[in-house]
């Protein structure tokens, strides 16, 4: 039967089966961010609408097309956030962490809001892990976050995978190279779509990252920007390269590799599966070294990545990447009469304090239908009370992998359990 109301189009509820995937991968993450010195930040789920036009760029897609922007009763412009760092950068400068040993190590693992059309591993209501370095301008930086988001997915288990790196050049040497493009784009407007022949003008960067079929051939021919860097962009990308390198991480220059927000300067990357394009792009990043500078802080390099959740987990599936064993169900206690219910209950509770898991079945239920539920949860034993057990305060301890059974004092049952 279908419901009258029903989830919102692009968004999907995350049942308990799915649980076990989701905590595998945030656990990881989070382990992950331990070992680099990295710290949790949460920020609020909505935010100025100013902060995202001002940052990610008013003619990108997300800020003309994808945020939800509404208006709260005290009539402020508000959007669901549409992206990390802009918000961690806001904090940054809102609670004077530049007064904190630099660089300051954080990371996050949060809802994000886009009104794009829904697709494999991409939802209107997604979820990203992302990190962020923010005052430290040394290649290394750029190289540690490539590590980390990396090391995830090895830890995950992912294979077949490739980091896609360039640089995007500075105020220095970006001009320079605007300009080549719309050289090379003036007679080809007619052979892309309509929005490249807009971005020409506004936006030209914009034009690289066009993910219409139509456009890709002319993307195909553009001039690489690794043509145009200027000495200091060539050498932080020379030193980049070589970090990558030695950190043993299969990667391509991809020279008009340019991702889709405006405040990203120098290094850029993208992680994406060997045998799809850059729509499944699993993870990337870079540099935004005048971010902070933009929302009214003093200049302050920074750098950071973030990467889809439901897309690892989409990957991890194609790849048939296994789970850890969960965690077993220790006990589950049978009440074979109804009167061992509150001695049942009482066991149970004393199990969970010894620090082991225990639930009781439905004393509704027979003693063969309980047997079952027990069997379909992987118990590890049936605790089985019934008015002989009562009168001899014991029960009987049943191991459901070999079917063995003795009778056990109450008070030893944790112990026995345990051992």
């Amino acid at each position: 039967m279908t419901p009258d109301i029903q989830a919102p189009r692009g968004t999907q509820d995350i049942l308990p089966d799915e649980q076990p995937w989701w905590d595998y991968v945030r656990d990881t993450a989070e382990r992950l961010c331990g070992k680099f010195r990295y710290a949790q930040i949460d920020t609020p789920m909505f935010e100025d609408v100013a902060l995202f036009k001002r940052t990610v760029g008013d003619t990108t897609d997300i800020v003309q097309k994808e945020m939800y922007v509404f208006k709260d009763r005290g009539d402020q412009e508000l959007a669901l956030r549409p992206e990390g760092t802009a918000p961690v950068c806001r904090a940054y400068i809102e609670h004077g962490m530049h007064n904190q040993p630099q660089p300051v190590r954080l990371f996050y693992i949060t809802p994000i809001f886009r009104y794009d059309r829904p697709q494999a591993g991409r939802f209107r209501q997604h979820h990203q892990f992302g990190i962020e370095a923010i005052g430290d301008a040394s290649a290394s930086a750029d190289a540690e976050t490539i590590e980390i988001l990396w090391r995830l997915y090895e830890e995950l288990g992912l294979t077949g995978l490739t980091l896609n790196l360039n640089s995007i050049g500075d105020a220095d040497c970006r001009p320079r190279y605007l300009e080549a493009l719309r050289d090379y784009y003036a007679d080809k407007l007619d052979r892309v779509c309509r929005d490249c022949q807009a971005r020409v003008e506004r936006n030209p960067l914009r034009l690289l990252d066009c993910k219409n079929a139509e456009c890709q051939d002319v993307i195909a021919g553009a001039p690489a920007f690794t043509d145009y860097l200027c000495d200091a962009c060539g050498d932080h990308f020379s030193q980049v390269s070589g970090y990558v390198e030695a950190l043993g991480i299969p990667h391509v220059v991809n020279p008009r590799l340019v991702r889709g927000l405006d405040y990203y300067t120098r290094t850029v990357y993208e992680v994406q599966p060997e045998e799809e394009g850059g729509q499944s792009t699993v993870g990337g990043g870079g540099r935004y070294d005048h971010l902070i500078e933009q929302l009214g802080g003093r200049p302050t390099p920074g750098v950071g990545f973030a990467t889809g959740i439901e897309r690892i987990i989409l990957n991890m599936k194609r790849q048939d990447v296994p789970l850890p064993s969960a965690s077993q169900l220790d006990v589950f206690v049978v009440c074979a009469s109804a009167a061992a219910r509150v001695f049942a209950f009482k066991l149970a509770s004393d199990l969970r304090r010894g620090g082991i898991s225990a639930l009781v079945g439905d004393s509704t239920r027979s003693l063969k239908a309980q047997m079952r539920h027990a069997s379909s949860l992987d118990a590890a034993y049936a605790a089985i009370i019934g008015d002989r057990e009562l009168e001899s305060a014991s029960v009987t301890l049943k191991r459901l992998a070999d079917g063995s059974q003795e009778t056990v004092p109450i008070g030893d049952v944790a112990a026995h359990v345990q051992a």
